[in-house]
This record gives C-alpha cells, sequence and structure tokens, in this order.
C-alpha cells in the first residue's frame, strides 16, 4: 500500500516560512549522547576558538563503536558529495571525543556558506507613534480626537488607513480590534489579529488581542493554541507563563462547549459502541463523526491513541528492534526539548521507500523507511523528526479536525485517512519550522538538519510537477532562505553533530529489512488471489 498522506515532501512545495499483527512499540531508554544543554546552543566564532568546557558531547551507541566499515549510502553519491561524508564523518568522531574546535573545523569545510539572504518587504514593528511617517501620525492624532469626541467613523476610518498603511505599528492593529469588538464586528477583529499575528507572531500585544478576540467569538480552541503556540515559540518571553495559563483556561471552555454539543442518549450509544469494541474489536470500521466528536473531548492524546492504533495495522509499521531502537531513541530525545509533558511520544517506521513523514495529534510520528534511506545523516533526520514533532505540539492536526468540514468529511468513516491528507496553512508550517529548528538546536544536532533536509526535498520537488493547488504559495527557495535567516538570527549552531556513521549504519539494516519484507509481500499478494 502506497500512503497518500501530503506531509513534508508536499507542504516543501507550498511554503516559506497521515491479516496484520499488531504490536506495540515500547519507548526505549534513551542514550544520552546528546543531552539537551540548558539553553539553546549558539552558533561558535567563525574562526575556531579554544574547546569550551561543558559542551554537551555525543556519546556513540554501543553499534557505533563496534569496529566496522561504514556501510555504503542506499543511493549513488558523486565524489564530491562522498568526500562530504567522510569529512562529517571524522568531524563527529573529533566531536565525540570532545575535540570541539577542531570537529568545527571539519564541519565548516564540508559545509557550505549560508547563500545571500532573499530581500524581505517586512517592516520592523514599532509601538511608539513618533516613529510613524507625518502621514501615519495624522491617522493617529485623528483616531484620538474620534475617540475624545466619541465619533464612531472619525475613530474607524483612520485606524483602517493606519493599520492599511502602516500594518507594523503595533497599538495600530490592537486599537483597530478592541473598536471593532467593541461594535460587535468580532469576526472581523479576528480576521484583522489573524493577519497581523501572521506578520509580527512574536508580539505578544498582538497575541494577547487575538485570543481574547478569538474567546470573544467563543473560538475557545483556536484562543487556546494561539495562546499556547505564542509561549511555545518564546518560551523566554516574559509573557509565557501568562500565556501558558490562558491556553489551560480557554482549552477547558472548549471541552465545556464541545461537552454541551452532545445529549445524553448521543453518548450513551457511543459508550455502547465502545462496549461493543471491547468485545469484538468493531470499533476498528468506520468512524462516526458522532465518535470522532467524543474522541476530541477527551483531547489530543486520545485522539492520537486511537488512530496510532490503527496506522500501525494498515501501514504494518516496522519491528525490526534496531530500527526500532534508533527511531525510538532519537525521537525520545528531540521529545525531550519539545515542551509539552502532557504528551506520550511515539516513533513508527512505515516501510515505505519515499521521503514521507505525519504527525498524529499527541506526538505520534509516523516515519517513511525512505526517510532514512534518503537523509544523510542522523541530524538531517531528526530535522523531519522536529519538524513533525513541532507540528503536534502546536496543535496544528488537532485544530484542524475541529473545523466542520473536517466532522462532515471523514473520508469513508476513515479517521486516519481524514487525518494524513490534512493541509496545514502556511502559518502552520512557518511555526512548525521555527520551533522544529529549536528543538533540533537544543538537542544537540547541527541546527541546520532541517535547512539540509529542505535542499534535498527541493531537488525531488524540481524533478515532478507540483499540484496546481499548490501553486499560490511561496517557494522552496524562500523557505530555505527562511531557515537560514532563522538559524543565524538567533545564532543557532549548524557546525555540532551530525550523525553519520551510525545512521549509514542504520540505512543498511533499513535496506534489508526492505529487501526482506519484499517477497513476503509478493507471497502474501498470491495466497490472497
Amino acid at each position: 500500500m502506497r500512503p497518500f498522506w501530503p506531509s513534508l515532501l508536499a507542504s516543501l512545495m507550498v511554503l516559506p516560512a497521515l491479516g496484520p499483527t499488531p504490536f506495540s512499540v515500547q519507548a526505549a531508554t534513551p542514550n544520552p549522547r546528546v543531552e539537551p544543554p540548558q539553553s539553546l546552543p549558539r552558533e561558535p566564532a567563525r574562526e575556531p576558538a579554544n574547546e569550551p568546557a561543558n559542551q554537551p558531547v555525543p556519546t556513540p551507541s554501543p553499534a557505533a563503536q563496534e569496529p566496522a566499515s561504514a556501510p555504503q549510502p542506499a543511493s549513488e553519491v558523486d565524489a564530491d558529495a562522498a568526500q562530504r561524508q567522510r569529512q562529517l564523518a571524522q568531524a563527529d568522531e573529533l566531536y565525540q571525543q570532545g575535540q570541539i574546535a577542531a570537529a568545527q573545523s571539519l564541519y565548516r569545510k564540508a559545509k557550505d556558506p549560508f547563500r545571500e539572504q532573499l530581500e524581505t518587504n517586512r517592516p520592523i514593528p514599532i509601538s511608539d507613534p513618533e516613529q510613524l511617517s507625518p502621514a501615519g501620525r495624522v491617522y493617529w492624532r485623528e483616531y484620538e480626537a474620534g475617540v475624545a469626541q466619541k465619533l464612531q467613523t472619525r475613530i474607524l476610518v483612520p485606524l483602517r488607513l493606519l493599520v492599511e498603511q502602516y500594518p507594523q505599528f503595533i497599538p495600530g492593529q490592537v486599537r483597530l480590534a478592541e473598536v471593532l469588538r467593541q461594535q460587535g464586528q468580532t469576526a472581523e477583529a479576528v480576521q484583522v489579529l489573524e493577519r497581523a499575528t501572521s506578520l509580527y507572531p512574536s508580539q505578544p500585544d498582538l497575541i494577547r488581542a487575538q485570543v481574547a478576540a478569538q474567546a470573544a467569538a467563543e473560538q475557545w480552541l483556536e484562543a487556546s493554541i494561539a495562546a499556547r503556540q505564542f509561549a511555545l515559540l518564546n518560551p523566554e518571553d516574559p509573557a509565557a507563563p501568562e500565556f501558558r495559563q490562558l491556553a489551560d483556561e480557554h482549552f477547558k471552555q472548549f471541552q465545556s462547549k464541545l461537552r454541551s454539543r452532545l445529549t445524553g442518549q448521543a453518548i450513551a450509544s457511543v459508550l455502547t459502541g465502545a462496549l461493543s469494541y471491547g468485545l469484538t474489536g468493531s470499533l476498528f470500521g468506520p468512524i462516526s463523526s458522532l465518535q470522532v466528536t467524543v474522541l476530541m473531548l477527551q483531547g489530543e492524546s486520545t485522539v492520537g491513541n486511537h488512530v496510532a492504533e490503527r496506522a500501525k495495522r494498515q501501514l504494518k509499521a516496522i519491528d525490526d528492534p534496531e530500527i526500532v531502537a534508533y527511531i525510538t531513541e532519537l525521537g525520545q530525545k528531540l521529545a525531550r526539548a519539545a515542551g509539552r509533558d502532557d504528551f506520550k511520544y511515539e516513533f513508527y517506521v512505515v516501510p515505505e521507500e519515499d521521503l514521507n513523514a505525519f504527525a498524529l495529534p499527541g506526538g505520534k510520528v509516523f516515519v517513511n523507511a525512505g526517510a532514512i534511506l534518503e537523509t544523510r545523516s542522523e541530524a538531517e533526520l531528526a530535522g523531519l523528526l522536529s519538524h513533525e514533532l513541532a507540528h503536534a505540539v502546536l496543535s496544528h492536526g488537532f485544530l484542524l479536525m475541529t473545523q466542520s468540514s473536517f466532522i462532515e468529511n471523514i473520508t469513508g468513516g476513515n479517521l486516519l485517512g481524514s487525518l494524513v491528507v490534512m493541509s496545514y496553512s502556511r502559518d502552520m508550517e512557518r511555526q512548525a519550522d521555527i520551533l522544529g529548528t529549536r528543538i533540533l538546536a537544543s538537542s544537540g544536532y547541527a541546527a541546520d538538519g532541517m535547512r539540509n533536509l529542505m535542499v534535498t526535498l527541493k531537488k525531488q520537488v524540481e524533478q515532478a510537477e507540483p499540484p496546481t493547488f499548490l501553486s499560490s504559495h511561496p517557494t522552496t527557495d524562500e523557505r530555505i532562505g527562511n531557515l537560514e535567516s532563522l538559524i543565524e538570527r538567533n545564532g543557532y549552531n549548524r557546525y555540532a553533530f551530525e550523525g553519520v556513521t551510525r545512521h549509514e549504519q542504520i540505512q543498511a539494516r533499513v535496506n534489508q529489512v526492505l529487501a526482506e519484507q519484499k517477497p513476503s509481500e509478493s507471497r502474501r499478494r498470491r495466497e490472497r488471489r
């Protein structure tokens, strides 16, 4: 079966910036090769300096310590790429030995510098009216005069013009939304703030106003997620604790509202269905929109657990101990830096050869075997997992589930299929890129793992014609440029551990497992005829 989820490869084409025997994957005790530092690692000076003290150094796994020649990567590589891999492997060895400066020197030789950054037309946010142009200050004075005279037209007209011409003036955005709410135009107020926060997502005053407007519109889940996203993406901001509290409060209100939609009879019918499942297993058949609503009422983790059980059976997740241990160790290391301790994170490998992955609500991540084969290092694979983890942590899938169109159009009663074909929005992908890179960097990996994966995916996209419905979105080049800017702006270290040798050993094992599965799959198909 070929999975049909859109995942990272599809999102890449659109944005800057899812009879087997069931099994469960137990979370292996993570091998502490790279312990997450207390704060994000910053990129060192351009010239190698003395080796820093207390630098987190990866400890190679027993498999990686065994003297063995590194297996050849699955795909053919040219001489330059092969030389690059050898340099990265040598640098990893030095890094693990604590010779950080020497390792970084090799990492620099193996990596090309980032290209010149793309131009951006987004002005820097301002809060002081004196920073406005003369025309902008006139609009602001007219607004203030309208407030003093209590003339609604004199309030709204200059505010609209101000926001249209000077979107970087944060107080103008906030005041316009407040005025609209006061006049009963809550929906428009929400739209104004959604546009503003897409431009300036790290401005607490904007997010605070957005959360208030969504709450006024009784969009409780949207308000909860907007607040939680700010806290996750800006953990050092003094307002982060306030937004975490708002997130919890509004999620409780969402649950209350959702519960009120369900009659006692409806709940009883679903509970009867759950009892039937416990006796017969029949609940793994088609699922109704009512059952989806009940699952949503119980929260993200319940949805993820339910759908993950189906996914493991339908997608025939690989149960090879070596591969399972590798993906679990890697995933759990990243999950510790993800910022959502209320999730039980699980990671599975699907026996498909294309480069793909998807995340379910509650922290259940499925990655294709092809993602292991096509990535060039553990850091690149970690970049993919970090991106998918970010979607789960930021509740993107759960938010899309609440939309009426999702509930009404569950494909043939197939909740799994409906979840994995959901398309994330432009802002969701931008947020996942930002948080995913933070997770990657704070887990001790080279911070450009995600960016390098995007370069690999870009080559795949260029060889295929993107779907026409994706044509209106920014290019892959823009998204790569945004990641490069993010790394440089935050000082994330791209000259840290790559994990080449062990990754190549796992690639060899994945190739072996896939080769062994193909005859078995052919035999099963013949038996079904």
